[in-house]
């Protein structure tokens, strides 16, 4: 697809955004603890209703490992057929994310800097965050005079380094230098209290815009924890209007708490496995840890694929999401399912060398649930595809402190970091320092890049809901 071709889809997407009226979640059906009917949990459609979910969302934080396995009935992937990525799928494979709708504004909040601008715009009214359309005429703009609003109480232990000062608007922050080793095994991560919904509709001011910086070649050793994710249409479907039928996305190895030092497990969005409502798992999922290392693929120079690839293709076998985002997902449209826009998958490598994925990266990252977001200061990695990228390089945004946006003010407001990522991005880990360590917290699930405005990056708060899926993924094997 031409530069120019791709720039008109980014445009005509930002238009379909302003248009986008959310739904209100279904919520009715009973779960798997109290379902008689174990294909209730398969996300199907009956009536209208969606399956699935219990009745409180709240109750997911419950589920056991027979609930999750009764839940995850899809869970084995089809084999990836060996040598399946040629170099001509590799460049063919564009980003397929959901769409942005327009960031709500806060309400009631002060805020004591300039908002970010906005473009010049005709759109329709951005949707209220409580997931209503909206019949009357948007609400004012909030005055520059107010303050943040206030950050959620902590319920876990602080980190054990102070968070770094956050930058002026007009100055991107420093790249950080990366840690000189990779990240040893942490155990299972002892959950904290749920984090208590905020008492507004959990939007903030939208961040100041920081600019990605592509990490330097060749890549640090504990780079290659970092990776690109390659998928195609579910059972090989046939391109639309010319469309590529292969996408990426990006991941992050992290440690597999029932095979310390042994993971083979990989954490990315939902969206780059299912395609949520409605839908099934996507085709040949790849994972490529550290793609591109030596920058033989750089300047649009044509590598052979090993070359793409120097700690081999690790092909997904099984996987696990959120339940909200598989029975309400959107594959091209942002719903309140992306506040939970998570996946984790479980790989083996194409040329089986008797060594995991972890050992064969030299790491995996720990991961932080519940983690306080006033303790926050976070970094971004991911492959960007869409202009002005071309998906062949790690990029990295340092985006200091999150602030907050909700579609739906019953979940844990998403994750917002200044970031200049486009899509491609998508599934890239976002880590903080915790015990002098980088400790995943998030994921990219949503990027704003248009050409005017604030350029940002949203990713799910992971909260007990995410770490029930991991664990169940872990003991699962």
């Amino acid at each position: 697809m031409s530069s120019t071709r791709r720039a008109g889809r980014t445009v005509r997407a930002a238009v379909g955004a302003s248009a986008l009226t959310l739904a209100l979640l279904a919520t009715s059906a009973c779960g798997p603890d109290n379902s008689p009917d174990a294909t209730a949990a398969t996300g199907a459609a009956k009536n209208g209703v969606d399956l699935g979910l219990p009745a409180n969302l709240a109750d997911l934080k419950k589920w056991s490992f027979e609930d999750w396995e009764k839940w995850a009935n899809d869970y084995a992937l089809p084999a990836v057929a060996k040598g399946y990525w040629t170099l001509e799928k590799i460049l063919d494979a564009k980003p397929d994310d959901p769409v942005l709708p327009p960031a709500p504004q806060p309400t009631g909040q002060p805020n004591t800097q300039a908002p970010a601008p906005q473009p010049t715009t005709t759109k329709a009214p951005a949707p209220q965050p409580t997931g209503q359309p909206n019949t009357q005429a948007p609400a004012p703009q909030p005055t520059t005079t107010k303050a943040p609003a206030p950050q959620p109480t902590a319920t876990q232990n602080q980190p054990t380094q102070p968070p770094a000062p956050k930058p002026t608007p007009t100055q991107a922050q420093p790249t950080q230098a990366p840690p000189t080793q990779a990240p040893a095994p942490q155990p299972t991560p002892t959950q904290a209290p749920p984090t208590q919904a905020p008492n507004d509709n959990g939007n903030d001011p939208l961040p100041n815009t920081i600019n990605a910086q592509p990490v330097p070649h060749p890549y640090a050793k504990n780079m290659a924890v970092n990776g690109k994710i390659l998928y195609s249409n579910p059972g090989e479907a046939k391109p639309q209007n010319g469309e590529p039928y292969t996408h990426s996305c990006s991941g992050t190895v992290v440690v597999d708490p029932a095979h310390p030092g042994k993971s083979n497990l990989v954490w990315t969005a939902g969206h780059c496995v299912h395609q949520g409502k409605g839908g099934t798992y996507y085709s040949n999922i790849t994972f490529f840890p550290g793609f591109n290392t030596s920058g033989a693929f750089s300047n649009g120079k044509n590598a052979d694929v090993s070359q793409t690839a120097p700690y081999g293709m690790w092909d997904a076998v099984n996987y696990v999401t959120s339940p909200t985002w598989k029975v309400d997902g959107g594959a091209h449209e942002a719903t309140k399912a992306s506040q939970d826009d998570f996946a984790i998958i479980r790989v083996k490598p194409e040329n089986d060398t008797g060594k995991s994925l972890e050992e064969t990266v030299g790491g995996a990252l720990p991961l932080w649930f519940n983690a306080p977001r006033d303790q926050l200061i976070l970094s971004a990695h991911g492959y960007p595809s869409n202009p002005p990228f071309d998906g062949r390089e790690m990029e990295q945004c340092d985006g200091g402190k999150p602030t907050r946006w909700s579609m739906d003010p019953a979940r844990p407001p998403m994750l917002v970091i200044g970031c200049t990522m486009t899509g491609g991005s998508s599934g890239g880990g976002w880590t903080v320092v915790k015990d002098g360590k980088p400790t995943l917290v998030s994921n990219v699930s949503l990027v704003s890049y248009a050409q005017t405005g604030s350029k940002f990056s949203m990713g799910p708060y992971l909260d007990d809901v995410a770490a029930s899926a991991y664990n169940f993924i872990s003991k699962k094997g």
